[in-house]
């Protein structure tokens, strides 16, 4: 009997001291993904910090949508031919008001029936491409500067957005849709007639002497 103790005594350790491992390593291993689970464990970790607010007072009343194919080209070295992308361009420029510019002077009562408002001038308060729904068509002797070369393509669309919109007559626009949309809801809101006229210019003080 002795003898079979001390036999059975190294494998009784050797299963005890198995058993203490495996309750310390399998919380462990239970946070690992399966290999032959299909859907993939993810773990995302920002930290979001406010730098900025900002009051708004822009008032959007037109949207003008652009598609353009933009040819850019540039002349790199003497004896090398020019550099050039051909870019697939969309964007869009919007017309707004700012409403932080009405001034009190610019609010009028007249009578118990007539409200005249001033407008301020109207903006192009955005004008870009729109980059997914763009795309670069051809790229040729960028010389390893191809990436260089399309950002200076999609800069040049992007300023060009502004020219066509303001030559498309946006700024026009703007002040016609705010006679169809601001002025129906000032009347509603107000009950009165609402006329909307252009922004009188400051009165010019005398210097003195």
């Amino acid at each position: 009997m002795p003898y079979l103790l001390r036999r059975l005594l190294p494998l009784l350790f050797l299963l005890g001291l198995g058993w203490f491992l495996w309750t310390k390593v399998r919380p462990a291993l239970s946070s690992f993904e399966n290999p032959l689970d299909p859907a993939p464990r993810i773990t995302v970790t920002h930290n979001t910090v406010l730098e900025k607010v900002e009051a708004l007072g822009r008032m959007e009343l037109v949207r003008y949508q652009f598609k353009d194919v933009v040819e850019y080209k540039k002349s790199t070295y003497r004896f090398l031919p020019d550099a050039k992308v051909a870019l697939i361009v969309a964007g869009h420029a919007v017309g707004c008001l700012d409403l932080r510019k009405v001034r009190p002077q610019d609010v009028v009562l007249e009578g118990d029936s007539v409200l005249r408002l001033a407008l301020p001038e109207p903006e192009l308060c955005v004008w870009q491409v729109d980059h997914s729904k763009s795309k670069v068509y051809s790229v040729e002797n960028g010389f390893f500067q191809d990436a260089e070369l399309v950002d200076a393509g999609y800069k040049y669309a992007e300023a060009n957005v502004r020219t066509a919109a303001l030559q498309s007559g946006i700024l026009a626009q703007t002040t016609q849709n705010a006679e169809l949309i601001l002025r129906p809801m000032l009347e509603t809101m107000t009950g009165r007639r609402v006329v909307l006229t252009k922004p009188m210019p400051n009165p010019v003080l005398p210097q003195k002497r």
